[in-house]
């Protein structure tokens, strides 16, 4: 196995994963204010910054665009992912494998569990056999850790995010992402429960520029090893730009309004 920190995905011990994911997840809705970006070219060309370590995608888009980005952008294969329409509870299909994803060139494969979902066994034995196999390849893991069911009121609150990070240790993630639990203080005992694993803050739903940097600025504060982030970097009009910015608070640890007036 290779130590995470010598993989392509961490910069400086930090990485900053720009997820597309989203034509899935969430359907063409979060394309409509860039409707430009509904050709995933346009994000792939943001994912050539330097401050980017991976770019999370499925596999249709990975097949499609990612041989024309090898040299330039590393691969995070998404290994499952539902569509918005789905009313059930909280469960997610697998539609690529971990042999698949190493042919498509993959440098890390990613893989959301819902913790507290009716369907919480069968997702935790399907990232068992996902971890092991990429473990086989020396592949890096990502979890999306999202707690989420019918059972919990709240998928931010403190003690739910510190429980996220702590099972993506328990079951084998390199990395987990989770969201904000909504103070500096929250983040640091979620980090501290996640061990030696890392710890990335989701990006979540576009704010403004400073709001967005802020957290993000809190989030390293507390621990966190990074960031990964789709709408609030691809949904901008000038990504360049706050990702410049990005650079700047996560690898060199400035302040949100350093980073800005830079």
């Amino acid at each position: 196995m290779i130590p995470i920190d010598d993989s392509p995905i961490v910069r400086d011990g930090k990485s900053l994963i720009l997820a597309m994911d989203h034509g899935l997840e969430h359907g063409p809705v979060d394309f409509e204010e860039v409707p430009e970006k509904l050709d995933p070219s346009t994000v792939f060309e943001t994912a050539t910054h330097d401050a980017v370590t991976a770019m999370a995608v499925q596999k249709g888009i990975a097949e499609g665009y990612y041989p024309s980005y090898e040299d330039d952008v590393n691969l995070l294969a998404k290994l499952n992912g539902t569509s918005n329409m789905w009313m059930g509870e909280p469960d997610s299909a697998i539609n690529c494998s971990v042999d698949y994803a190493v042919e498509l060139g993959a440098d890390a494969v990613g893989f959301t569990v819902y913790s507290g979902s009716n369907h919480e066994v069968e997702m935790y034995e399907e990232f068992r056999e996902v971890q092991e196999q990429a473990r086989d390849y020396d592949l890096p893991v990502v979890m999306w850790s999202y707690p989420r069911g019918q059972g919990l009121k709240n998928d931010t609150k403190p003690s739910t995010i510190s429980y996220a990070t702590r099972i993506g240790l328990e079951l084998g993630a390199d990395i987990a992402k989770v969201k904000y639990p909504g103070s500096t203080e929250a983040m640091e005992h979620a980090c501290r429960a996640a061990g030696d694993m890392k710890v990335v803050m989701s990006g979540g739903s576009k704010t403004s520029d400073y709001e967005f940097l802020s957290t993000v600025e809190a989030a390293v504060n507390a621990g966190c090893k990074g960031l990964a982030v789709g709408r609030n970097v691809w949904q901008r009009e000038d990504p360049t730009r706050i990702l410049d910015a990005l650079e700047r608070v996560i690898y060199e640890e400035e302040t949100a309004d350093a980073a800005l007036e830079a």
